[in-house]
């Protein structure tokens, strides 16, 4: 029986996962976490499953918590350590990092070097720290198992292909809540229009980046360190049904594509279970009602996030944590109802022009300019 621990439980990635685990009832759920809201949510895991480790990043919740649970043998840690201690389980064979935002990367340092298997799903952790991690991994001898929809798909689409050289990765985008409009509608969207996603139920700020499209542009970044290739190599499309959820061709003109609903269990599932694939209930593909699978270029002239992660990614260096680091503030002022929706893009590109590169940064330079960063915006925002 596999024995798990979940960096962000209550988020919705946390959340899916937990349900996965409920309906298979094999594997042992062994440390659950959360930054410090939802602890409702989090009491509910605790009280259901019994974990060794609730973690909780707040110590004032997790105080909270620690009341609350005081009644179980469920033992609650706090801040970094906390979340530390959690990656470094005993008796945990994997690791899932369902976390938002670069929090996640101490955690997923510390499981690696402990022998976990990731089960990635936090992409601050390679977008921001890529040229870290996978050394480290491969060190370690662990296996980093791709969660996010896309790279999932990637993941699926080159088993059996070991050795064989891959030509191109198709990345596919919904287009999100947006696609088709120009900036001077998007000057005027809110969000609750921006977090009207047409195909997938995710949290707040993926459904945000989802909109800018620079979710995708992450996915880019992220897709560089986990298939070992150049940034030339990956191509994003617009898939509007969400059918298509990535796709790879190698270097014969074979073009290799993962199909399904819209459903993060699945990739969830098979990242846990992997290289098994179990039953899944839920909605089908029904092949004799889909009349044509759509595709489009992406609108990089109106949605920016793209061109500008991409342009990070070819800075290098510091500059990806820049652009995330600008991202996520961003993003927050923006749900905050404290700027517009076209600000997002503004924030960004102020951050990048701002910020020099730094080649090649150890995680301490990371953390720093990610500091200097939000700070930066909070002071000029």
């Amino acid at each position: 029986m596999k024995t798990i621990a979940i960096l962000g439980s209550t988020g919705s990635i946390g959340r899916q996962t937990i349900d996965v685990i409920r309906k298979n009832g094999d594997i042992t759920l062994a440390g659950i976490s959360a930054a410090g809201h939802h602890l409702d949510e989090l009491e509910k895991q605790a009280r259901e499953f019994r974990p060794r480790i609730a973690a909780v990043y707040d110590e004032k919740a997790a105080q909270d918590l620690r009341v609350r649970l005081a009644d179980t043998d469920v033992t609650v840690v706090s801040g970094m350590d906390g979340m530390i201690a959690l990656a470094e389980m005993p008796e945990t064979d994997c690791f899932v990092t369902a976390i938002v935002g670069m929090i996640g990367i101490r955690p997923t340092m510390a499981a690696i070097r402990a022998g976990k298997d990731i089960a990635l799903a936090n992409k601050e952790t390679l977008v921001t720290a890529g040229h870290l991690i996978m050394p480290l991994a491969a060190e370690y001898g662990v296996r980093i198992l791709p969660v996010d929809s896309e790279h999932s798909a990637i993941f699926q689409c080159l088993q059996g292909n070991e050795g064989n050289r891959i030509y191109r990765l198709l990345i596919t985008a919904s287009g999100g809540p947006f696609r088709g409009m120009k900036k001077d509608q998007l000057a005027h969207m809110t969000k609750k229009d921006a977090l009207n996603h047409p195909n997938w139920s995710m949290g707040a700020k993926i459904t945000i980046d989802s909109a800018t499209l620079v979710n995708k542009g992450l996915e880019v970044m992220e897709a560089r360190w986990l298939f070992g290739v150049q940034l030339d190599q990956i191509e994003v499309l617009v898939q509007p049904q969400s059918i298509i959820h990535s796709m790879v061709e190698f270097q014969d003109g074979a073009v290799m594509a993962q199909l399904g609903t819209p459903d993060m269990r699945l990739p969830i599932q098979y990242a846990l279970y992997y290289p098994e694939r179990r039953g899944l209930t839920g909605e089908r593909l029904d092949f004799t009602k889909i009349s044509a699978i759509h595709i489009e270029e992406p609108d990089t002239d109106t949605f920016e996030g793209l061109p500008l992660a991409v342009r990070a990614a070819r800075a290098g260096g510091s500059m990806p944590t820049v652009m995330n680091a600008a991202n996520e503030e961003a993003v927050a002022l923006f749900l905050a109802d404290q700027i517009r929706f076209l600000d997002i893009y503004k924030i960004i590109r102020e951050s990048m022009e701002r910020f020099p590169v730094i080649p090649d940064p150890d995680l301490e330079t990371i953390l720093t300019v990610e500091s200097d960063v939000r700070r930066s915006i909070r002071e000029r925002w």
